[in-house]
């Protein structure tokens, strides 16, 4: 990996460094310094400064004082757009007439820096991921800001998109080479990454077309999301080249669905991916084929990055190079995905079975989990109101009912055919049901595992009676009427779905045997 070229300047910014952060220059109060590669920041009370490194990259030229002022105002007004709260304005440090050193003094300029709000560094994804499981709830809201991110973000040109690839991998090629990971590896990574742009390439131009390459946030791992008033954030996003972050929505999308499997949270990455793919166009959930790809190149970017990133001790050189190794074998992990699978979740209402398919999709190889697909969903689509909205009884006519079956089924062999795993939930109480999703794994050669969930009455018609806010549409007279259901001999593994949810998704995984790529903390 090519070292910085660092500029002249270098030794007065170290100057200035240790001005910013002394307490003095903070009315006494602390400052605390987070070096990366191409910026120190400086954290005290409740503002966050941030000084451009004076280092020359490939990819970036911060090597004179005129770059570094014209690269803080770029990640001021790209940054805006994604956290105007976080944001303020740009500063300088300057040398005053007796010499010494002032933030945002009359004197002359010495160094310019992006004046932020500080946050609490502990509520940023990363750190909530790594201390324990995410909340399906935050996920979704994660999801969400990302999903607004993307349809408000500028429509960019596909060719340069396309063309950055080979570059990239060739990039990670040459770095893990100088970092000394094995040869074969690294050759194998390439190899396969190479193939998969080749296969790839179509749909990413066809994409293109549909106006799904944008102006990204570019840099969207989980440290670069931040909680703040109980709200997901978005921050830091690449303003040094729009180049590199005008890509596919779905590579910039990869970098916290990535992340998250990284932390070992594969509930949280197959929890994000379906929330997004709900509430953003059709064509993303047919590009699905493209996650191994775009996802093996995330990690093998991360990989790379922490293999540059600065430490001034031999602990934190351990440290970073663990974590490169780490994201290595991810990105190994990633490009060679094992075949998809499909996952049927029966029950009567009340059952479980939306909860379950929910939580059992991070289960589910290929990385990052399973797309689910849920009946009550998909008959409000089918007559095109909110999931949330009430339909009438003729809406559950056994003419439309095998109409929604058959429309998820058409849709789980689309999902199978791009190599990723689906799980579809629905009552499948009849018999040619089962027998008709049975049949859609057959056809696409792919694994087929059925679940069938049970519970006594009183705890089915208990669970219905407190939903709120739901797709379904069940009531408690419903799940009455659902006892006189002849359901024949089910053929699938039966599923005690009497206890609590997290007791009924042990019984389940416990069907499924470890996967090629199961998820690892």
């Amino acid at each position: 990996m090519a070292e910085p070229i660092h500029s002249p300047g270098t030794v007065r910014q170290d100057d200035v460094f240790q001005f910013v952060a002394a307490p003095a220059s903070h009315g006494g109060k602390p400052a605390t310094r987070i070096d990366t590669h191409g910026a120190a920041v400086f954290l005290a009370g409740d503002r966050a400064l941030k000084i451009k490194r004076a280092v020359r990259f490939p990819f970036l030229d911060y090597s004179t004082l005129e770059r570094r002022k014209a690269a803080c105002d770029q990640e001021l007004a790209v940054n805006r757009r994604f956290a105007p709260r976080i944001y303020r304005r740009v500063l300088p440090i300057t040398r005053e007439a007796d010499g010494t050193l002032q933030i945002d003094g009359a004197g002359e300029p010495v160094e310019w820096a992006v004046d932020m709000m500080r946050f609490d560094e502990g509520r940023t994804i990363d750190r909530i991921a790594a201390d324990g499981p995410i909340d399906p709830n935050l996920v979704a809201a994660i999801a969400g800001a990302i999903a607004a991110s993307h349809h408000a973000a500028p429509e960019a040109a596909t060719a340069p998109w396309i063309a950055s690839i080979e570059p990239i991998i060739a990039d990670n090629t040459a770095a893990f080479e100088e970092g000394g990971f094995p040869a074969d590896q690294v050759a194998t990574l390439d190899r396969a990454s190479r193939a998969a742009f080749d296969h790839c390439r179509s749909r990413l131009e066809e994409r293109g077309a549909q106006g799904l390459v944008r102006w990204c946030h570019g840099d969207l791992h989980l440290a670069n999301i931040v909680l703040i008033d109980g709200a997901p954030v978005l921050f830091d996003a690449i303003e040094f080249d729009p180049l590199i972050a005008s890509v596919d929505v779905l590579y910039d999308l990869a970098f916290p669905l990535m992340d998250f499997v990284h932390y070992g949270r594969c509930d949280a990455a197959a929890e994000l991916l379906n929330q997004y793919l709900a509430v953003t166009p059709r064509q993303n959930g047919d590009a699905l084929g493209l996650l191994p790809l775009l996802l093996s190149m995330r990690a093998a970017i991360r990989a790379k990055v922490m293999l540059s990133r600065p430490a001034d001790d031999a602990g934190s050189v351990r440290s970073n190079r663990a974590t490169a190794d780490a994201y290595f074998a991810l990105a190994r992990r990633l490009i060679a995905p094992p075949p998809p699978r499909l996952i049927a979740v029966g029950g009567l209402s009340g059952t479980g079975k939306s909860v379950l398919a929910r939580a059992l999709a991070g289960h589910i190889a290929p990385l990052p989990g399973a797309v689910v697909l849920r009946s009550d969903v998909a008959r409000k689509r089918l007559f095109g109101v909110g999931d949330t909205e009430r339909l009438p009884p003729t809406a559950y006519s056994p003419e439309v009912t095998a109409q929604v079956y058959r429309s998820l089924g058409e849709r789980a062999a689309q999902i199978l055919a791009q190599g990723h795993s689906v799980i579809v939930d629905a009552v499948f109480a009849k018999a040619e049901e089962r027998q008709a999703i049975e049949g859609i794994a057959t056809d696409a050669g792919c694994a087929f595992l059925g679940l069938y969930l049970a519970a006594d009455l009183k705890t089915r018609m208990d669970r219905v009676s407190r939903r709120t806010g739901d797709a379904s549409d069940a009531t408690p007279d419903i799940v009455r009427q659902q006892q006189a259901y002849e359901q024949g001999a089910i053929g699938w593994t039966g599923i005690d779905a009497s206890g609590t949810p997290d007791q009924t998704l042990a019984r389940a995984v416990g069907t499924l045997g470890r996967g090629d790529q199961a998820c690892s903390t």
